[in-house]
C-alpha cells in the first residue's frame, strides 16, 4: 500500500475517532450538502447574474464552475479512478450516502474553491471580504468531505488546485476580453 495513502488513512481515522461528535455530524452533513452537485454555487452565480452591479461576478463564477466541472468531473476523476477511502479501509465509517463516482479529486472542493477564487480574483478591492467569506466556506466544505469519510486529504487538495486554476484561467480570460473591448484612449 502506498505510504501517502496510509498516512491519509491515519488522518481520516484521527478525525473519525477524535473529532466526530453527534453535533458536528449534523453540522458537517449540512456543510457537505452545500456542495452536492454544485447547487449552492450555481444558485449563487445565477443570483449574481440577476443584478446588473454583480452580473460580471456571477458570469465569472459560473464560468469557473463550468471549467472546474469539465476538468475535474469529466476528466481527472475518470482518468485517475481513485477508490474511495471507505472502500479501501474498512475501519472508516461513512456518515453520508455513498457517492457514485471516484475519489480524486474532490468535486465538492473543486466547485467550492472555483467559486471562491473566482470571486476573490474578480471582485474589486473593497468587496474582497465576500471572496474571503466564500474561501472560508470552501475550506469548511473541503474539511467536511474528510469528516464525513468520502475523501482522502489529497483528494480535497486536488479539488482545491483544480478550482484555483479554473478560476484563474477564467478571470485572466475575462480580463483579456475586457481589455480588448475597452476603447483605446
Amino acid at each position: 500500500m502506498e505510504a501517502l495513502t496510509l498516512w491519509e488513512h491515519g488522518i481520516l481515522l484521527f478525525i473519525q475517532e477524535h473529532i466526530r461528535t453527534p453535533f458536528l455530524d449534523g453540522f458537517m452533513k449540512a456543510v457537505t450538502f452545500l456542495g452536492n452537485g454544485g447547487w449552492f454555487f450555481i444558485l449563487l452565480g445565477v443570483l449574481l447574474l440577476i443584478f446588473k452591479r454583480t452580473r460580471q461576478y456571477g458570469a465569472v463564477m459560473l464560468a469557473a464552475l463550468a471549467v472546474d466541472f469539465i476538468i475535474l468531473n469529466l476528466g481527472l476523476k475518470n482518468l485517475v479512478q481513485r477508490v474511495r477511502p471507505y472502500d479501501q479501509f474498512h475501519d472508516l465509517i461513512l456518515i453520508v450516502s455513498r457517492p457514485g463516482d471516484f475519489s480524486f479529486p474532490s468535486g465538492h472542493s473543486g466547485a467550492a474553491f472555483a467559486s471562491a477564487f473566482a470571486l476573490l480574483f474578480s471582485l474589486p478591492r473593497g468587496e474582497k471580504r465576500w471572496g474571503w467569506a466564500m474561501t472560508a466556506l470552501a475550506v469548511l466544505i473541503g474539511f467536511s468531505r474528510l469528516y464525513v469519510g468520502v475523501h482522502f486529504p489529497t483528494d480535497v487538495l486536488g479539488g482545491m488546485a483544480v478550482g484555483f486554476f479554473s478560476a484563474l484561467a477564467v478571470c485572466l480570460t475575462y480580463r483579456k476580453i475586457q481589455r480588448k473591448k475597452a476603447p483605446e484612449a
